[in-house]
């Protein structure tokens, strides 16, 4: 398991499926969020619980159903590969290896996928061409209706925490309360972190559950138990229209050639012990 196995950049930075998969596997409890734009969160993971991308990427390297490994294990396996050492030796001058400088290099790398340039990007640019008839008046349903108290900023969302559900209870089969886990008070039961609009095309399904399939589903849904809002078929096609001119340029690099482990690196699985 490794970062990119529930937060895949060749698709939308998440794994299109409901809740991940894990070691030996393992089915998550939560749908895993995307990965792009995710510096411009207040905070990581859907209940908050890491403050930045640098503490985030330290706890599914030691949870058992995710990547099933332990810090100390991480750092025996990297320090061991020489090209690791040297790549260490240039990011940080000096080769030594250890926990705090590996989640610092992957919040490093995550800070820069970003998706600059989607259609609307254009048009808030100048370019009133970038948009068609339906997407503006899906744009303008999408502000009149209130979705933009929670859907704002530059991520279109990923600013605050609010409540699943606010009208009406949103009903569900998963057992995750949100930010009552992290403060322990009641009425941040079912508060989530707003996830971000951006690439929403791309980051099928939806909540933090996946309990919605497609984007029609998610905005008749979020229109009822969020805004109070019974929203008619055509103004459902023209949202959905407007969320998909959110998809912006995608990250784009060369697949970096991983180096090989050697006689040295440990082999051991901490969790079958």
């Amino acid at each position: 398991m490794s970062c990119n196995s529930c937060h895949n950049l060749s698709m939308g930075g998440t794994d299109n499926i409901k809740t991940s998969i894990g070691h030996k596997w393992q089915q998550g409890p939560i749908n895993a969020p995307t990965v792009l734009n995710s510096s411009m969160n207040l905070a990581q993971f859907w209940d908050g619980r890491a403050k930045d991308l640098k503490e985030q990427a330290g706890g599914p390297i030691a949870n058992p159903g995710e990547m099933a490994f332990i810090h100390d294990m991480a750092v025996k396996v990297i320090s061991s590969i020489p090209e690791y050492q040297e790549q260490f030796k240039k990011a940080f001058n000096s080769n030594q290896v250890d926990i705090d400088r590996i989640t610092t290099a992957i919040a490093a790398f995550e800070e820069t996928l970003v998706t600059p340039d989607s259609r609307f990007d254009k048009w808030l640019e100048g370019d009133k061409d970038a948009l068609t008839e339906a997407e503006l008046d899906g744009y303008k349903l999408f502000k009149s209706s209130g979705c933009t108290k929670c859907h704002n900023g530059p991520a279109v969302g990923g600013n605050s925490f609010e409540k699943m559900g606010v009208y009406k209870p949103y009903e569900t089969n998963n057992t995750a309360v949100g930010r009552m886990d992290v403060t322990g008070k009641e009425e941040d039961r079912y508060v989530f972190k707003v996830p971000t609009l951006r690439n929403v095309a791309l980051t099928y399904p939806y909540f933090h559950d996946g309990g919605a399939a497609t984007l029609e589903e998610a905005v008749n849904i979020m229109g009822k138990i969020q805004v109070n809002r019974e929203f008619k078929k055509e103004e459902i096609a023209n949202i959905v229209a407007f969320l998909k001119t959110l998809t912006g340029k995608q990250p784009d690099f060369k697949l970096p050639i991983l180096p090989p482990s050697n006689n040295e690196t440990p082999r051991s699985q901490p969790f079958d012990e």
